[in-house]
């Protein structure tokens, strides 16, 4: 075997955990290919001869590259919320394995909102040792600081994430049953069924992206009544196209007219309710299953 072959052999052994890093880091699948593509390009002209941990060597470099990334975004803020980016399977239909352990392994759109509310360090921080079990010795040399500052970025990350979003409902036969009473009662127009459905603090946050209608609607929905009289004034018609899927790991549903998915949403169900919704139609965040952003290259 040459050195570039194991060296691919070794990356793609990794390839699904690099990119479960920089997915949860960015909240975007396009952007964590992307990562991860660098991250091969710069496996590939190193010595990895010298590397003792290659799944560490590469985890560290994946970290500093999004954390790279999360830091340019500041520099260029968006106008409007924008929501993750969901990953999805339609129900029903067949998808490769890659695809159904990378839905599987994912975390909840709602998870990901509010890990956009942290600054980088503090994100890097609870990304790896939370969600990883990365120790802080090995995080502190990626955010510049000692071991015990890191430590204060991922409580301090701890604290704001603590509660919210609230724990979803643990069977997710469960929260199909809630998901099909959503859809049910807005086929249906049924003011009354989609009030008993949802949380009367529901949040229902809608990401559009760059399409002309995004400027004349809320990018947040809050409380039952204001949700559901958005749903069924809004939505209804789009009601008739959705199609069960898993969304993030978690019940959701896809809207697909003419087989063409066009929105993607993810619901946070507990207590038997809806307790946020989160619609995303932004074309460049919504692709049908097994493809990517156009530009995305393959990494090795």
């Amino acid at each position: 075997m040459t050195e570039r072959d194991w060296q691919t052999e070794e990356f793609e052994r990794h390839r699904p955990h690099l990119r479960a890093v920089a997915y949860r880091m960015l909240g975007s699948l396009s952007d964590a290919e992307d990562v991860v593509q660098e991250t091969w390009l710069r496996l590939s002209r190193s010595d990895a001869n010298s590397v003792e941990n290659m799944r560490a060597w590469l985890t560290t470099i994946v970290a500093r590259l999004a954390l790279d990334e999360l830091r340019a975004r500041q520099a260029r803020p968006e106008d409007r919320p924008s929501l993750p980016e969901p990953i999805f399977t339609v129900d029903g239909e067949q998808h490769g394995p890659e695809r159904e352990a990378l839905v599987a392994d994912s975390v909840g759109l709602a998870l990901l909102v509010v890990l956009d509310t942290l600054t980088p360090p503090e994100r890097l921080a609870f990304v790896l040792h939370d969600l990883f079990a990365l120790p802080f010795e090995e995080i502190a040399p990626i955010v510049g600081r000692t071991p015990v500052a890191t430590r204060q970025l991922a409580s301090r990350a701890r604290r704001r994430i603590q509660g919210t979003p609230p724990e979803p409902e643990a069977d997710p036969a469960e929260q199909r049953v809630v998901v099909d009473a959503f859809l049910t009662a807005a086929r249906e127009g049924d003011f009354d069924a989609l009030l008993e459905v949802l949380d009367p603090e529901v949040v229902f946050r809608i990401d559009r992206g760059a399409h002309p209608a995004a400027e004349r609607e809320p990018a947040v929905v809050r409380g039952a009544e204001q949700a559901a009289g958005y749903v069924l004034t809004r939505g209804r018609r789009f009601a008739r196209y959705c199609r069960p899927a898993t969304v993030n790991g978690s019940p959701g549903l896809v809207v697909m007219p003419a087989d063409r998915v066009v929105g993607v949403i993810g619901f946070t169900v507990a207590n038997g309710r809806v307790l946020e919704l989160d619609l995303v139609a932004d074309p460049k965040k919504v692709h049908a299953p097994g493809t990517t952003r156009p530009g995305t290259r393959n990494a090795a």
